[in-house]
């Protein structure tokens, strides 16, 4: 039988009776919910995990088969929450994650309350009408360059992503995030996160839902958080004045206060 709580390297923080799961993006870990920890402690039970692959996860389980898709990943979000018999819980997940939330609810309705998506995207590749943020040939370099060369790739990337020039600092976290990832699974999860096209999934999400987009992201434009507020029935769209793909991290203040407000708390 598999320790999921292992697996995932589990952590429970907190004794409320409404439960938190903070769910990291691509390339980091649970410690990029460090600010959160600080001010929900208190008046929730938090989550947090890593993905198999990434932080202190168990690399062992980890099985190319079970995550060629985001369907495996959200799977493991069930197997924790029934793992620790928790439901009607309040997901926070970030970019990737965000759609790996999507489908554990569209899986399993019962186990969520509220998402509530952090600088998301549903598909990253301009396509048609739709404006995903990248064109296709040019991510298809990037992934060439991912398999290349890793830390030039993880160099190059992390600066543009966290996108806060004055505050360097923000970027070398990023940076040492990617870096501290199993390169071979970044691989394929990388590949994972930007070609899944998790479009559709919207339409048949049934669990309430808050986007949290940045005035700036080259991950995720504002369309791509118009587009989810048009496409997901309850979805409700926050544009934060946050540049990057990393509120969380570079702007946890005022990323806080909006879910505050969303799940309606006191500040």
């Amino acid at each position: 039988m598999v320790d999921v709580i292992k697996r995932n390297n589990v952590r429970v923080v907190g004794n409320a009776n409404q439960s938190i799961v903070l769910a990291h993006g691509f390339g980091c870990s649970q410690n990029v919910w460090r600010h959160f920890v600080a001010a929900y402690r208190s008046k929730y039970k938090l989550i947090l995990f890593d993905f198999v692959g990434a932080g202190q996860s168990d690399l062992s389980a980890y099985d190319s088969d079970r995550y060629s898709s985001l369907e495996g990943y959200a799977q493991d979000v069930l197997e924790i929450l029934e793992a620790l018999h928790i439901t009607s819980i309040i997901f926070i997940g970030h970019s990737v994650s965000s759609m790996i939330g999507v489908k554990a609810a569209i899986m399993q309705p019962a186990y969520f309350s509220k998402l509530i998506f952090v600088a998301p995207s549903p598909y990253y590749i301009n396509e048609a009408e739709y404006i995903g943020g990248m064109e296709k040939e040019d991510l298809h370099n990037l992934l060439e360059l991912m398999d290349s060369n890793y830390l030039g790739w993880s160099s190059l990337l992390g600066p543009q992503v966290m996108a806060n020039e004055d505050r360097p600092e923000l970027g070398e976290e990023l940076v040492a995030n990617f870096c501290a990832t199993d390169p071979d699974i970044a691989k394929e999860f990388a590949r994972v996160t930007f070609l899944s096209d998790t479009r559709a999934d919207l339409e048949n999400l049934q669990t309430e839902s808050l986007t949290l987009q940045c005035s700036n992201d080259i991950l995720a434009p504002l369309e791509v958080g118009y587009y989810i507020k048009e496409k997901a029935k309850g979805n409700t769209l926050q544009i934060l004045e946050a540049t990057g793909h990393c509120p969380h991290l570079s702007a946890p203040e005022e990323t806080i206060k909006a879910i505050n407000a969303y799940i309606q708390i006191e500040q």
